[in-house]
């Protein structure tokens, strides 16, 4: 359609936090994919969108973007990963514990990197700012990842000619995918199914992690997925939905849009 457009950018910082919601014994641990929710975050400090003000009230910008389709595909990974460190330090603030300090160790990313896939419908006032800000390297907060100390750069904006894939023969996901699937009757359906028809088929790692996709509006606790990420080619029976064909003046590309 004339009024959509889809676009990419290039996200990376030094250190990245996303923080899960579970934690032990004062060790917080992070996910290692970027996921939507953070990334609709990051699109609400660009465009200057309002975060987190009431207690039990979902921010401005997610509720303003949360069905927007987006893509994300990691970058400079070691099949799948991140390098990870932790460091400790020590919360003295009087709500952190009110019997003295907070012991903390947290676990961070080292130089993150991710390419970001957007559907935009430019009648969309919201999604057209998004897009006006991209494309001319503007934004109205400094964008983060995680924490504002690990301040993140956009870069290598790009817009993409895209058509659904429906296919007909082996091919690769370049961008994380959601596994569909349910199980019946104690049985879990195989829903991929790896294609070794070849050599060049013939790849080198497969990443798993369950990521969120938004929230539980009534719970507010994160709705989560599980996610795959590999350099195999699949047969063109796996049941994989929204995967598009993406094509520019300078690359293909298979992603699938959640």
């Amino acid at each position: 359609m004339v009024n959509e457009k889809l676009i990419s950018f290039d996200l990376y910082a030094d250190f990245a936090f996303f923080k899960k919601p579970d934690f032990n014994d004062g060790l917080q641990l992070s996910y290692n994919m970027l996921h939507k929710p953070a990334l609709l975050g990051i699109l609400g400090a660009i465009t200057g969108l309002e975060g987190y003000k009431l207690k039990g009230e979902l921010p401005q910008y997610y509720q303003l973007l949360k069905d927007m389709p987006v893509g994300i595909e990691p970058l400079r990974h070691e099949c799948g990963n991140f390098q990870k460190t932790s460091v400790k330090y020590t919360n003295g603030v009087g709500y952190a514990n009110a019997d003295g300090n907070l012991l903390v160790e947290e676990t961070m990313l080292i130089k993150p990197a991710y390419r970001c896939y957007l559907q935009l419908d430019l009648t969309n006032k919201t999604q057209a700012k998004i897009h006006e800000y991209i494309c001319t390297e503007q934004c109205e907060y400094i964008p983060y990842l995680g924490k504002n100390e690990f301040q993140a750069w956009v870069t290598h904006m790009q817009e993409w000619n895209t058509l659904p894939l429906k296919p007909s023969a082996s091919f690769r996901i370049d961008s994380l995918f959601v596994k569909e699937g349910s199980v019946r009757n104690q049985r879990a359906e195989t829903e991929i199914a790896f294609a070794f028809d070849n050599l060049e088929s013939i790849g080198t790692f497969s990443y798993f992690e369950r990521l969120p996709t938004g929230f539980n509006e009534e719970l507010m606790q994160y709705q989560l997925s599980d996610f795959a990420f590999t350099d195999w080619k699949l047969k063109p029976e796996s049941k994989i939905s929204s995967l598009y064909q993406l094509t520019s003046l300078r690359e293909e590309k298979i992603i699938q849009l959640f």
